[in-house]
């Protein structure tokens, strides 16, 4: 398929305590992120950059954003193949580096999905297809650092001896 895909949506910071940005210390990092006929999310800037950890970051939203792309593509890749996936599951982690002026990257984000397959034979071509999901994830496609996965996959079967 080829083409242009456009999204929209809205960032409104909430954080201003009655003073704005007065001072470093004098607003709050709240930011409500809105599309039309989606949930609101309630995003914060992370903990250690005065954040309110119970919300949503820019950085969480990042990995996230990775981890459900190669989830998505590898769900399409196993379709092409003939495998039919049971289970999925990611323990998704990321690297950031400061750099010591305020600002920092990415430097890398490791993919650990754990498939269930429904059959042994399809062990083979659904650890494959974790090469074809990478090439077709849009997300990991944008980024400037390594999006690596280290996939185990099980046959339904087997699990149930086990």
């Amino acid at each position: 398929m080829i083409g242009q895909h456009s999204y929209r949506m809205r960032s409104r910071w909430d954080g201003n305590r009655g003073t704005g940005t007065s001072g470093y210390r004098d607003y709050d990092r709240s930011v409500t992120l809105e599309i039309e006929g989606k949930p609101d999310l309630q995003a914060s800037a992370d903990h250690p950059f005065r954040g309110d950890a119970s919300k949503w970051n820019p950085e969480d939203l990042l990995l996230a954003a990775l981890s459900e792309c190669h989830l998505l593509s590898y769900l399409h890749a196993c379709v092409e193949s003939g495998v039919v996936v049971l289970e999925y599951r990611d323990e998704a982690t990321g690297t950031m580096r400061l750099d010591g002026r305020g600002g920092g990257a990415f430097t890398d984000v490791l993919l650990r999905p754990a498939v269930v397959v429904a059959e042994a034979s399809m062990i083979a071509p659904a650890q494959a297809a974790h090469a074809q999901a990478r090439e077709w994830c849009f997300i990991a496609n944008s980024v400037n650092f390594p999006v690596r996965h280290e996939a185990t996959v099980i046959a339904a079967r087997a699990e149930a001896r086990a």
